[in-house]
């Protein structure tokens, strides 16, 4: 099952590095936000990944393009043969494909445009600035307990997000954007999505979290997948100190890999 990452984005809210580089290759601990991300998915078993690129997506390229290099001892040798060689390699077991998707294109577009690497699949999708300590295993099963085109991983904190109306039943009854000093339960990413979902997108300009997910909910065909461990996305300088303070004190709740 593909991994589809959304990591073309502005990412205007936290301008202070991400005027330098796409927000998801902001770092926490040395390594980009995207990577812990993968890292997680990685853990259960998750390692072939679509990376939805736009905004500096050169940067992403250039990232995976090097990764054997950034994750290895090396020695030049100039004397000879101007020759490199590897020692102690630590590469991860990833597949990883970069689409640039586009500079302004929206999140359903995003997602529109990638189709051709999905095909008919199953796929799971998320944002490229969210962290948590969920079982990932568990999430997609419990999709495909209920037969419905999407689920959605739900969270509960005073957040800036999307908010949800969840039934008894956990199908998701409705799915508005935030309002001031909401404290709801809101949409935290981690979803799974089936192919007919690309149906419901029209274009670039198609703002996923908008018609895509309010069909879906009209539908019926949208279940909320409750989280009630870490959940943390990193919106703002003060969200990526939050989270670098964490991963600092060796206690970081998402480094479910170790």
């Amino acid at each position: 099952m593909k991994v589809v990452l959304l990591a073309g984005g502005f990412g205007t809210r936290i301008s202070e590095e991400s005027h330098l580089k796409p927000k998801p290759m902001i770092e926490i601990g040395g390594r980009p936000i995207l990577w812990h991300i993968m890292k997680i998915y990685s853990h259960y078993g998750f390692n072939d990944f679509v990376i939805c690129g736009g905004y500096k997506c050169d940067y992403i390229k250039d990232y995976f393009a090097n990764y054997y290099l950034r994750t290895s001892d090396v020695t030049f040798d100039f004397t000879k043969e101007n020759r490199m060689e590897l020692h102690s390699t630590s590469a991860e077991p990833w597949r990883v494909t970069i689409i640039d998707t586009g500079l302004n294109t929206m999140t359903g577009g995003r997602i529109k445009r990638i189709r051709p690497y999905i095909g008919d699949e199953t796929f799971l999708l998320t944002y490229g600035d969210g962290l948590c300590d969920m079982d990932i295993g568990t999430l997609v099963d419990f999709h495909r307990s209920h037969g419905k085109i999407g689920t959605m991983t739900a969270v509960s904190v005073g957040q800036r997000f999307g908010v949800l109306n969840i039934r008894e039943d956990d199908t998701i009854a409705s799915f508005r954007e935030k309002k001031n000093r909401d404290g709801a339960i809101i949409n935290g990413g981690f979803m799974v999505m089936e192919p007919d979902v690309f149906d419901m997108i029209e274009g670039d300009d198609t703002v996923f979290e908008k018609a895509p997910l309010e069909t879906l909910v009209k539908m019926g065909e949208l279940k909320a997948f409750h989280h009630d461990g870490f959940w943390q996305c990193m919106d703002t300088q003060r969200d990526k100190m939050l989270l670098e303070e964490l991963w600092n004190s060796g206690k970081a709740p998402w480094k479910v890999w170790e």
